[in-house]
């Protein structure tokens, strides 16, 4: 059985915005996330950011879902 990596980007060309958003939602946090290493943050820390994009994503797409809903009940 061949052992395949689960973290990939799915759309390649994202990964620019996926890398400022991080950025983003770091400096939100207070987390002192840098370009390139950052071993010396805590799980906690690195955790914090990337339960907190997927928390912004899902917020997002619930609210397009929202209004795209109520467009076509119009």
């Amino acid at each position: 059985m061949s052992s395949r990596s689960s973290n990939t980007t799915a759309v390649p060309e994202a990964k620019g915005a996926l890398d400022r958003f991080k950025y983003e939602v770091a400096n939100e946090l207070g987390v002192p996330l840098t370009n390139g290493y950052n071993g010396n943050l805590t799980s906690k820390q690195n955790g914090s950011v990337g339960g907190y994009m997927v928390k912004k994503m899902i917020e997002e797409q619930e609210k397009q879902m929202s209004s795209k809903s109520q467009n076509t009940m119009q």
